[in-house]
């Protein structure tokens, strides 16, 4: 991999001759004659004397001249030549003698796109240096520290942008803090960092809600539930109509804070929903109250919603879904699913199309009650992707399970109706997939057990139950599975690699391993992922130097952190380690919390 610290080298007048030729060829003489001039002598290009001066445009010079133009144009030359390392060196070159703010950031994207973190955070560097006001230049620092794994060396850097970003603008820098460190594998320090940072804007009124807010947040991304709650509370008192602390309590009511509740209360009697304020905080209050069957006061709630703003689409479908529950409010529910319909199609974004769909069902329920079969099959017609509603009604299973109400969430799914026989397929799959999400890899193999014994010649449902036993530990089923599918469709590489990728990573039956996966590797040569498991059992079997070649090759093809995994693992286990820990870094980068990943770099103690 290109290290990216080639020299600069000053281009020579006599080597840039065929250059010149070549541009000729592609420009024509006559207009590249014209440009040269114009820009070495500070004039502007002859025009054609035919033209009249009326036509003639008004000519501004640009400040490139030719030995900065052939330096330029050399560095673009060399990176789409293969070699980002002499490009890079060209382009970061011409920004400290130009002083340019462009010229920095190309040095920046062509390390990023080279996966050179240290180089990239060079250029940044001496961007900052050189040009001290620049806000873009202390972000990129900021974001390509944190993507080194590197928060502790954050602090000046988040300090200087927050006392150098306008005021309109604090604020929403001081919200984007938790997503940009969302991915630091040490969370603890990033908040300790943060914390240090944000000290001014927790005594400045105008900033001091977001900031707290901000700390609350990352509080929650550690579990911290009490802190994240006492966060929210000083947010919400230097600020009470805030929406920042009201939208943090609710996912503190989330999460089973109950005393968050208060402050979602507090929030909107000192800051009304209305024609001209904001509805996110009511509306999301209103959901939470769905979710916890407090039927009654979300009702209430989204009564009061839809008077306040009657053109907003979704309090009205919100409550409609309340008022259908209500044999004696059905005349209601209608008026509610009409105007959400008609406001639903001027609107036309995707949200509220996908809404048309439980809209839909929703009539067709209140059809079906009446046993005016006719018209529920009607308003079912109406759905077009029978996928939409099953990824409604996951999102809503999710948020049951969340809530630690399973049982329920799983009931949704199921008592799904099924129109088509696909349905009773696309049921199963997402049931397993809400069981898969929340680790419960057991019942998730049970149910896909369910939907291979439903669609016996299906094998995409025999494979994701193969990997589903593996999960459970169930590796004997796993390898029943695998060679089942294996002998129903020879042609099924996934399945070869998944069988011997489990053997190698177990380090059982090698020679077995290595068979299945090379006949993975003939079925689908260019597929990174069986590379990387080819790699991985090489080194399994003591073949150091060769594992080595096939991950890089794969790496090269597919960056991913898995594959980064193991070929850090391969060049540490060499005495590389500098080498093991700049791929790790970058597998951080790709994916901070992948399983394979994390795993490794436990079990051999590194910390990147």
């Amino acid at each position: 991999m290109n290290t990216l610290h080639s020299p600069v080298a000053t281009p020579a007048h006599g080597r840039l001759k065929p250059l010149v030729w070549w541009l000729r060829g592609l420009l024509g003489a006559s207009l590249l004659a014209s440009a040269f001039a114009s820009q070495a002598q500070g004039t502007p290009a002859p025009v054609d004397t035919a033209t009249s001066a009326a036509e003639t445009p008004q000519v501004r010079n640009s400040d490139l001249d030719a030995p900065l133009f052939y330096q330029l144009l050399l560095g673009e030359l060399n990176v789409g030549a293969g070699d980002p390392g002499t490009g890079y060196s060209y382009f970061l070159d011409a920004a400290r003698k130009q002083h340019d703010a462009q010229l920095y950031r190309r040095a920046v994207d062509i390390a990023l796109q080279a996966r050179s973190g240290e180089a990239a955070l060079t250029a940044a560097q001496a961007w900052s240096k050189d040009l001290p006001d620049s806000l873009d230049a202390d972000r990129f620092v900021l974001q390509i520290l944190l993507a080194l794994n590197r928060p502790g060396e954050t602090g000046p850097v988040l300090r200087s942008l927050l006392a150098r970003s306008p005021v309109a603008e604090r604020n929403d820098t001081i919200n984007a803090i938790p997503q940009t460190y969302a991915r630091v594998a040490d969370k603890a320090l990033a908040l300790k960092v943060v914390r240090e940072a944000l000290t001014p804007s927790l005594k400045d009124s105008e900033s001091a809600a977001a900031a707290w807010t901000t700390l609350g947040r990352m509080e929650l991304a550690q579990d911290q539930l009490a802190p994240a709650l006492e966060s929210a509370r000083q947010a919400q008192a230097a600020e009470p109509g805030s929406v920042f602390p009201a939208l943090l309590a609710l996912e503190l009511m989330e999460r089973g804070q109950k005393d968050a509740e208060a402050l979602v209360r507090m929030q909107l009697q000192a800051s009304p929903p209305s024609a001209t304020n904001g509805t996110t905080v009511a509306l999301t209050y209103a959901r939470i109250l769905l979710d916890l069957q407090r039927n009654a006061e979300a009702r209430g709630l989204l009564e009061r919603l839809t008077q306040a703003q009657p053109d907003l689409p979704e309090p009205w479908l919100l409550l409609a879904s309340l008022q259908v529950q209500d044999s004696t409010s059905h005349a209601a529910a209608t008026a509610s699913l009409q105007k959400y319909m008609a406001l639903a199609r001027q609107s036309g974004d995707e949200r509220s199309t996908r809404g048309l769909t439980q809209a839909y069902l929703l009539m067709a329920q209140m059809a079906e009650k009446q046993k005016d079969f006719v018209a529920a099959n009607a308003w079912l017609d109406r759905i077009e992707n029978a996928d939409e509603i099953m990824a409604a009604q996951m999102r809503r299973a999710s948020l049951l399970a969340r809530q630690g109400q399973m049982a329920q969430a799983r009931a949704l799914l199921r008592n799904q109706p099924e129109r088509r026989p696909e349905d009773a397929r696309l049921k199963l799959v997402a049931e397993a997939q809400l069981l898969r999400d929340f680790k419960d890899w057991q019942q998730a193999y049970e149910v896909y057990g369910e939907a291979v014994t439903r669609f016996p010649n299906d094998n995409d449902l025999i494979y994701d139950q193969a990997m589903m036993a593996e999960k459970a530990n169930r590796l004997d089923a796993m390898e029943n599975l695998l060679r089942q599918l294996i002998a129903t469709k020879p042609d099924h590489h996934h399945a070869y690699n998944a069988l011997g990728y489990s053997l190698a990573d177990r380090s059982v039956r090698l020679p077995e391993a290595k068979q299945l996966i090379e006949k993975a590797v003939e079925l689908a040569p260019e597929d990174a992922y069986i590379q990387d498991s080819l790699g991985w059992v090489e080194f399994r079997m003591g073949n150091v130097r060769r594992a080595q070649d096939i991950l890089q090759n794969a790496y090269v093809k597919r960056p991913d952190a898995e594959i980064a995994a193991h070929l850090g693992e391969v060049l540490w286990a060499q005495g590389q380690q500098e080498q093991a820990l700049k791929i790790w870094r970058e597998g951080l980068l790709l994916s901070s919390d992948n399983e394979t990943l994390q795993g490794t770099l436990k079990r051999l103690r590194v910390q990147p």
